[in-house]
């Protein structure tokens, strides 16, 4: 019988489906119902030390549909982190932990550049007993004039100094929250990692303008006629997510990418760090939509937008979903699959390659011409022996 434990950084989650950090781990209320419906970890809303600063708007999301129909296929938002006080976090982490103590609680922290900064909210934040820190270098609106979030994690330099502070400084185990939001998401990735991270989640927003209304005239969402650029997620940027796990988990364990792959059907690319981990986050809203990440890689899938259309039930959902899809494949841990379509990627010269041979081969079959010696047939001998003359 399949099982969905996982297990990560020395973490025992029950299945690998993480709420991600947002509205859905805004309080103590929200997160402790996920605990309850049987998520398998929750990541908090951000939190930094000084919330006053944190005014959020409304309204502060604006939704795409699919033509003709009601489904929601993206969703922007300009909301901010946290607005509630550090302190009143702290008690109510710990809070979470007396009520849920096997329930594995991840604290998202987001601080400026400031070293003290970071190994206070750390060193606090980690007394009250939370399991693991995912640190927000990533989110793409929102205090950029306090060098924070995607700000800080479009730059590799500040990213592996703050990481470096963080690190030294925790005592369990530190998430880096990449920006999708550069060019080559790899390069924070091997930054933080670098830095000493146990693992990676991407991808956080994707920065965006999601529309203009043709009546008013005005950006969405609309605050007093006016608007600023938000986070883009939901199912549309699933495809962006898929390919930026690819290419950190390529990095990470190995895989095609840029190599030829071997005749045993292994990559020729070896993995830089295969010891760390990857929590794939981008449009999760099916059990087979988390099979993709796990098989490009990742540990564990994070859901959050997906939680805010669907409520704490799709729990059920994705989980039922993944066993149907290891029962029809005969896995029976996500590690039999994990990181397994990685082989199968590779250059555009080795797809010509590769299907330059294919059709030499066809090509010969209907000529009757033998190419490997196991062709070779006793009856037609002499006839394919003719068929090899290159002239007669």
């Amino acid at each position: 019988m399949p099982t969905l434990e996982t297990h990560v950084d020395g973490l025992t989650l029950p299945n690998p489906f993480i709420i991600g950090s947002g509205p859905p781990g805004t309080n103590a209320k929200v997160i402790g119902m996920a605990f309850e419906k049987g998520w398998g970890a929750v990541i908090s809303k951000t939190i930094s030390l000084d919330a006053s600063k944190v005014v959020n708007v409304a309204p502060r999301y604006a939704r795409m549909r699919a033509q003709g129909s009601r489904e929601v296929i993206g969703w922007e938002n300009i909301e901010l982190i946290s607005d509630r006080p550090f302190d009143t976090w702290l008690d109510e982490f710990r809070q979470i932990k007396a009520t849920y103590p096997r329930g594995v609680l991840i604290a998202s922290i987001m601080e400026e550049y400031q070293k003290d900064a970071w190994i206070e909210i750390v060193e606090r934040t980690q007394e009250t007993g939370v399991d693991a820190f995912e640190l927000n270098l990533s989110c793409p609106h929102g205090l950029p004039e306090r060098r924070m979030g995607a700000a800080m994690g479009e730059d590799p330099e500040l990213v592996e100094q703050v990481c470096s502070w963080v690190c030294q400084a925790a005592k369990i185990p530190v998430w880096a929250k990449l920006t999708p939001n550069i060019t080559h998401i790899v390069d924070p990735g091997r930054a933080a990692l670098r830095a000493g991270c146990n693992g990676l989640s991407a991808i956080n927003t994707i920065l965006s303008v999601m529309g203009i209304d043709l009546e008013t005239l005005r950006p969405q969402p609309t605050v007093e006629g006016y608007s600023v650029p938000g986070g883009y997620s939901c199912k549309a940027i699933r495809p962006i997510a898929l390919r930026m796990i690819m290419e950190l988990a390529t990095m990470m364990y190995g895989g095609g990418s840029g190599a030829p792959i071997s005749t045993d059907g292994t990559s020729a690319l070896p993995g830089e760090m295969p010891d760390r981990s990857l929590s794939a986050i981008g449009g999760v809203e099916t059990g087979e939509d988390a099979a993709q990440f796990i098989l490009l890689g990742a540990q564990t899938v994070q859901v959050c937008t997906g939680v805010m259309i669907h409520g704490y039930k799709l729990i059920d959902e994705l989980c039922n979903g993944l066993l149907a899809f290891m029962q029809k494949h005969g896995f029976e841990t996500i590690d039999d699959f994990r990181g397994h379509s990685l082989q199968f990627f590779t250059t555009h010269a080795e797809l010509v390659r590769r299907q330059a041979e294919v059709k030499a081969a066809e090509r010969a079959a209907r000529e009757g011409m033998v190419t490997k010696d196991t062709a070779w047939e006793g009856d037609k001998f002499v006839e394919q022996s003719d068929r090899l003359v290159s002239n007669d």
